[in-house]
C-alpha cells in the first residue's frame, strides 16, 4: 500500500507551550469549515490519528 501524497501547505509542525502541545491549522481548511475564532471543538484519538471536530450542544 503507497503512501498518498500530501500538499505542502497541509504539514505542520507540533509546538510545545508549558503544559501543552498546538499546532496551527490552515487557513483556508477552517475558512470551508466555517468554523470562527474561540469555537469550541472534540478532539479524539481513533487508534493513531487525531480526529478534530465542530462541537455540537
Amino acid at each position: 500500500m503507497g503512501r498518498r501524497s500530501i500538499p505542502e501547505e497541509n504539514i505542520r509542525n507540533l509546538q510545545k507551550s508549558r503544559r501543552s502541545y498546538y499546532l496551527n491549522l490552515p487557513i483556508e481548511m477552517i475558512r470551508r469549515l466555517g468554523w470562527k475564532e474561540r469555537q469550541k471543538v472534540v478532539v479524539e484519538k481513533r487508534g493513531r490519528e487525531i480526529v478534530i471536530k465542530d462541537w455540537k450542544k
